[in-house]
């Protein structure tokens, strides 16, 4: 009886002298793959709702995988519109970290929902109070400016409509093609602003002004490719459009595209990003954020992608010759009461404007 139970207590000795061992080399193991959690977060995935054109989100996507490998990068690409509804849908259980391309109004909606995360980033100092919220739910990543978007091979510059009254005219009738409104964050400013313009107290004279400008619309194309096939065509001649992305089909994928400044002034987009309230990988949507409005990352877009930096750090000496050449003259425009007004606006503009 003495034998046996010694010969099972020296097993039970070598199991442990095992079980210490391999701890000890597993242990080991995870040191020399990184020193542990300095390294935490640089894996795992990303998950991105974005606005953004696909030439801009492959770009952004591989400069960011550039620097951070191992991190799995996964895309949804939507209407800004269509990204609120989605996450305020997915509110009780977020399926997105991060919001990427969000006109101001969206954002403001969805931080008053509490759809978005609160962060304050290093860049925090260079972006303007108009251009960010104040308790960090959201920040603007660059302005665009919301022009008139002409087909430059029928049409010349000096021969389109030089101010937003302009497209009113008969001329243009069955000429202007544009972008399915309600998904779209732009054409939602866009009809939004063109309202506030017209007196935001009394919204009758701005659907007015829309239903003018429907008579005028030959189509509504589905969402921007469609858009940019029926101008390419001449299926209509004219558009509106953000400045940027005019710019990136003109210039990148040398389409028959180009733009008329309004005399009278833009709507100047505060085009935004945020984290999503409860996402499952925030110390990506951390990484993500402080990359995308790095000094070096911004100078690179507006170099390559057309884009205008939110951060006032940037000299304009330092920015590309097509920045240089622009005079950003904005409508004058209370965000506030367009973040506050326009769902109404534009639901009264889809149920009694629209096709009418």
């Amino acid at each position: 009886m003495f034998k046996k139970k010694g010969l099972i207590s020296l097993l039970l000795v070598m199991v442990l002298v095992i079980i210490t061992a391999c701890s000890s080399n597993s242990s080991g193991g995870s040191e020399s793959k990184g020193n542990g959690k300095e390294n935490e977060g640089d894996t795992g995935k990303l998950v991105i709702y974005t606005a953004r054109d696909q030439a801009v989100v492959d770009k952004v996507v591989g400069m960011f995988n550039e620097k951070y490998p191992d991190i799995e990068v996964e895309t949804l690409t939507m209407g800004a519109q269509q990204i609120l509804e989605r996450v305020r849908g997915e509110k009780a259980n977020p399926q997105a970290d991060f919001w990427w391309g969000g006109t101001q109004s969206s954002l403001m909606v969805a931080a008053d929902e509490d759809l978005l995360a609160a962060f304050k980033p290093s860049f925090d100092g260079v972006i303007e109070d108009e251009h960010k919220d104040a308790e960090g739910r959201w920040y603007g990543e660059m302005l665009l400016p919301e022009v008139i978007m002409i087909n430059s091979e029928a049409l010349k510059k000096e021969d389109a409509p030089k101010d937003w009254d302009d497209l009113l005219d008969k001329e243009w009738k069955d000429k202007i093609v544009i972008r399915g409104v309600m998904a779209s964050g732009t054409m939602r400013t866009i009809y939004s602003s063109m309202i506030f313009r017209e007196g935001a107290d009394t919204p009758e004279k701005g659907y007015e002004w829309l239903e003018k400008l429907d008579a005028n619309t030959k189509e509504y194309a589905q969402d921007p490719t469609n858009l940019y096939l029926k101008l390419a065509r001449q299926e209509g001649l004219i558009s509106l459009w953000n400045l940027q992305d005019i710019l990136l089909q003109k210039n990148e994928n040398n389409q028959p595209f180009d733009y008329v400044y309004p005399e009278s002034g833009a709507p100047i987009l505060v085009d935004g990003v945020a984290m999503v309230e409860g996402a499952k990988n925030k110390a990506n949507a951390e990484k993500f954020y402080e990359f995308l409005f790095s000094k070096e990352t911004r100078a690179e877009l507006a170099d390559e992608l057309y884009q205008i930096p939110t951060r006032t750090d940037i000299a304009k000496e330092d920015m590309p010759d097509w920045y240089k050449e622009l005079d950003l003259k904005a409508l004058d425009i209370d965000w506030s009461v367009m973040a506050e007004k326009e769902a109404e606006w534009m639901q009264h503009w889809d149920e009694n404007i629209k096709g009418k």
